[in-house]
């Protein structure tokens, strides 16, 4: 199986993306639904990965801010690589555009992964729509 990701803006993915986002957030993990949806979406850039079928696989966005968030792969898709492409590709997004680093509130079983990217841990847990989260930072040289 071979994996397509497209960046684009909300109007361009809305359709791919909010059903993944709604699937793993509110009815895997149990975000309250109003937490999920906020007006960064339509400012933000978006990835999107694709299965060769063109069955929507997962999703990223980066803030203005340089803030990389609402990271979701489905569950049948996870252990594939497509997070990390997800995760590539906004932090290349945010450096080509001269942002001097990304950050994002990782779920804390999460860490590990983005650790594995180079983000390091910023600061103590805090608790995010019931989660335990870290801040994590990525900066570029």
């Amino acid at each position: 199986m071979t994996y397509h990701l497209t960046l684009g803006d909300w109007d361009a993915l809305k359709n791919d993306a909010q059903p993944i986002r709604y699937e793993v957030f509110v009815t895997e993990q149990k975000v309250p639904v109003e937490l999920e949806w906020d007006e960064w979406d339509a400012e933000c850039l978006h990835a999107l990965v694709r299965d060769s079928n063109g069955n929507a696989l997962g999703t990223g966005r980066l803030l203005p801010d340089g803030h990389i968030g609402r990271m979701a792969v489905r569950a049948a898709a996870r252990g594939l690589g497509i997070g990390g492409m997800i995760l590539r590709a906004l932090m290349q997004a945010a450096k080509q555009r001269g942002d001097a680093s990304v950050v994002l509130n990782a779920q804390v079983h999460a860490a590990p992964f983005y650790e594995r990217f180079g983000f390091v841990r910023e600061g103590e847990d805090f608790m995010e729509a019931g989660i335990p989260h870290i801040q994590m930072r990525h900066g570029f040289r």
